[in-house]
């Protein structure tokens, strides 16, 4: 069925709100599932309210969580998420970091005590809006062995860049640092699809085709070792810089029960007029970007994303009739 973002928002909203969110909680989280859903990853979309929902019942997520600055300097400030959703507390963040890289050059805005942040790319759309480069990342529940490992002991770990074009959408970049995102797992398992092999190994640490066998095991790093020295460093920043658990202290996402995650996420703001000067970076931009456009079939990163955005404004979101109803009962309280 075809929904505007409007009428998805409220929807999502309601939902949250009848399981246990605050105002404040429910609909900067719904803005953000619907921007996912609307992207064009439902993995990061619609299909984690039901999730979230289960979550505040069970207090993994505080509903009337407040978010707070913890700790502060001139260029750097720790959000405390107070085990909310990750939404506000995020906000909070970048906010924070765009407005002080306005004034020295760049900051970091980190944030502890946090949940799923969704699509990591999301958080940086209002770093390019300011003129300024952005990056992102967060830790997840442990998804993934350590290189040479069989155990999950990081999370997918997310990592994401903006990079602001003068009359053009910005360069956005988004990757889970697993082979794929272990949202493509619920989606597939939720489908009764299988994945191909290399997305995942069972519990075993034997190679696995069925999404459930691959959520009950472990994620394979995307690049092998690479991707799992990539994973360590992302661990290392979201965590021992603000407190943060690391992703074998947090129960998965995908069971009701379980700890309040407790994880981090940080937000680093560059102003370019701080450095070479806007005029440097516009020009140096946009001619690799010339060059990278001179072979066929390159699309630039980003863009798919964005003009899905501004088709979904204009007509709206095809969504699931059975992932609509889902939705409304929770927002009826079923």
């Amino acid at each position: 069925m075809l929904k505007t973002c409007e009428e998805l928002k409220q929807l999502v909203e309601a939902a949250l709100r009848k399981a246990g969110a605050s105002q404040r909680q429910a609909s900067a989280t719904a803005v953000a599932l619907v921007i996912a859903e609307a992207s064009g990853l439902p993995s990061h979309g619609l299909s984690r309210v039901a999730m979230y929902a289960a979550h505040l019942r069970a207090g993994r997520v505080l509903g009337d969580a407040v978010p707070v600055i913890r700790s502060e300097r001139a260029s750097a400030v720790l959000i405390d998420a107070g085990n909310g959703f990750a939404f506000p507390a995020c906000l909070m963040a970048v906010e924070e970091a765009i407005s002080r890289a306005g004034k020295t050059g760049i900051a970091i805005g980190a944030v502890t005590n946090s949940h799923h942040f969704g699509m990591a790319s999301y958080h940086l759309d209002a770093v390019a809006g300011a003129g300024m480069v952005g990056i992102a990342c967060g830790n997840s529940p442990a998804a993934m062995p350590a290189a040479g490992g069989k155990r999950p002991i990081f999370g997918t770990n997310p990592i994401a860049a903006i990079f602001p074009r003068e009359g053009h959408a910005p360069l956005s970049i988004d990757l889970s640092l697993s082979e794929v995102a272990r949202g493509k797992l619920m989606v597939a398992a939720k489908k009764g699809e299988s994945i191909p092999v290399g997305w995942a190994l069972d519990a075993e640490g034997n190679p696995t085709t069925d999404p459930k066998k691959g959520m009950d095991g472990s994620m394979l790093p995307m690049g092998g070792v690479k991707g799992a020295m990539l994973a360590l460093m992302v661990e290392l920043l979201v965590t021992t810089l603000t407190g943060a658990h690391y992703g074998a202290e947090a129960d998965s996402f995908f069971v009701d029960e379980g700890n309040q995650p407790r994880l981090g996420q940080a937000f680093i703001v560059i102003d370019p007029g701080a450095l070479a000067g806007r005029q440097v970076y516009g020009e140096r931009i946009e001619a690799l970007l010339s060059a990278i456009l001179v072979d066929d079939g390159v699309r630039l990163p980003g863009k798919r994303r964005f003009d899905l955005v501004a088709k979904a404004d204009a007509v709206g979101v095809e969504v699931p009739d059975a992932m609509l109803d889902s939705i409304a009962a929770l927002a009826k309280g079923a």
